[in-house]
């Protein structure tokens, strides 16, 4: 099994042997228990479901759920991901989780919120260029032409124009493993990972790495 939830802490550096300067964002992976293992007989696939053990646990749960979490054994988690397993995969529910499933140099996919910026042109939102600012142009920040007038009289769908920016769910691939430390559950990763700080992120096992 290689999957596990974690909260992004934020990025720092480090250095390699030979001087070289890696920012790294370090995410605080884990302990994750195991609420619920599916099978191919019972679910029509191979799969566990992870939950995030925190200091705090969640004071209000609904019933099912409740349930769902004392059938395993658990306590009640806030997040639950689901990861894919071999048939032969060993994890029951009530197992444990930790930084230590990855290793120095593996890869994995990031999975996590970006950041919320509200409302925002296309030049943020896009990365248009703009028009000229200067010599009277009167076109400094708007979009342009968005479709034809005379035919189809209509804006087709897809195109790029002002709208809410962010605060949707991201991932970003095959991000190197630099470091692990499994006596504190830290995992650092090398470059930027979706997110603000102490946001939830997922970590699974790059697919095309």
């Amino acid at each position: 099994m290689k999957g596990i939830l974690g909260i992004k802490l934020g990025m720092t550096q480090i250095f390699e042997e030979d001087g070289k300067v890696v920012p790294v964002t370090v995410v605080k992976v884990g302990p994750c228990k195991v609420v619920q293992r599916k099978t191919t007989q019972s679910d029509g696939y191979e799969a566990v479901q992870l939950g995030l053990v925190e200091e705090r646990p969640p004071r209000k749960v609904t019933q099912p759920l409740r349930g769902h979490f004392e059938k395993a054994g658990v306590e009640p988690t806030r997040r639950l991901m689901e990861v894919r397993v071999q048939a032969d995969d060993p994890a029951q529910p009530g197992d444990e989780v930790q930084a230590s499933i990855f290793a120095e140099n593996d890869y994995v996919d990031v999975v996590g919120t970006s950041k919320g910026k509200g409302f925002q042109g296309v030049i943020k939102r896009h990365g248009f260029r703009g028009g000229r600012a200067t010599h009277g142009s009167m076109f400094h920040r708007a979009p342009g032409s968005i479709g034809q007038s005379a035919w189809p009289s209509r804006v087709f769908p897809g195109v790029r124009l002002p709208g809410q920016t962010g605060g949707k769910r991201v991932t970003v691939k095959n991000l190197q493993v630099v470091r692990v430390n499994e006596e504190e559950n830290l995992i650092y990763l090398r470059g930027a990972v979706p997110g603000a700080r102490n946001s939830y992120v997922a970590l699974r096992e790059a697919k095309r790495g």
